[in-house]
């Protein structure tokens, strides 16, 4: 009976898995289905579930009507010179903050921490103000450089609790052998943190590729928008033809679901690591 019992549970809590995971799923199955319909398929009651015909024309248009292939090579630009920044500044700050013992440290790690409680909306206006005081604005260095310091406190905590979890003994074998704090982070700590900083890159990637608010403010020449904006400037032209703006919105996701589905492994497995000690 208990055994009986328990498969009984466990039928139902797959079953709500499931129930939930095709609830969670629905949203992209529209997105896939409406950007292979017209305009006069999208819209019938009742609803059409598979297209008919298929129109891949759909996926054309926004390189042929607009520079989508130019917004992609600007998007890349960021993204990457964002994920420079915050690997190399995060890390190394990090490192400061779990293996370094310096006069201070503990508060301004906890100054560093308060930072996050203030809203995106607070920084904007002198953010903005600065920068255009520096001639920087209708450029990507507002929104690359700022990585370089720091990285996001976020990223800062989560490797700092990961580091944190290494043994001490390791740094105190180096410093017998004649090393120093260099030869740690290269040695040690770089290849022992590769999951925990998997999960930076994997989230800065994400963060980055759908920034609409940062390319918003800081680009005016439609020739440096970004996806997130090149796609609402292809909504406002093509307010009509949901079609092509679910294709194109296809496109934009496509490349973080992919990256996602390559590196969940190595996602899953940062993030267990980084919660193992406070």
């Amino acid at each position: 009976m208990k055994k009986r019992g328990w498969s009984w549970s466990r039928v139902l809590l797959y079953a709500v898995l499931i129930v939930g995971s095709l609830f969670c799923m629905f949203p992209f199955y529209w997105l896939v289905r409406s950007s292979m319909m017209d305009l006069s398929q999208i819209f019938l009651i009742p609803p059409k579930w598979i297209p008919e015909p298929f129109v891949f024309e759909n996926f054309l248009q926004p390189f042929e009507e607009l520079s989508f292939g130019r917004y992609f090579v600007n998007t890349f630009i960021v993204v990457a010179g964002t994920l420079a920044g915050v690997l190399l500044s995060s890390t190394i700050s990090a490192y400061s903050f779990a293996r370094m013992r310096w006069k201070g440290r503990d508060k301004v790690f906890a100054l560093l921490l308060s930072s996050m409680m203030l809203p995106f909306a607070v920084t904007l206006i002198p953010s903005f103000i600065g920068w255009q005081a520096l001639g920087m604005v209708n450029s990507y260095v507002p929104l690359v450089l700022p990585s370089f310091f720091g990285g996001g406190v976020f990223n800062i905590f989560l490797l700092r609790q990961f580091y944190m979890t290494l043994p001490r003994e390791l740094d105190e074998a180096v410093f017998v052998d004649g090393g120093n704090h260099f030869t740690i982070f290269t040695r040690i700590i770089l290849p022992l943190s590769r999951s925990a900083i998997l999960v930076i890159g994997l989230f800065t990637f994400l963060n980055t590729w759908n920034d609409f608010m940062g390319p918003l403010v800081y680009l005016n020449d439609e020739s440096k928008f970004t996806l997130a904006i090149g796609l609402q400037q292809f909504q406002g032209i093509y307010s009509a033809q949901w079609g092509v703006l679910m294709a194109a919105s296809l496109i934009v996701v496509l490349p973080a679901i992919i990256l996602f589905a390559i590196g969940q492994k190595y996602f899953m497995e940062g993030i267990a690591l980084t919660g193992i000690k406070g």
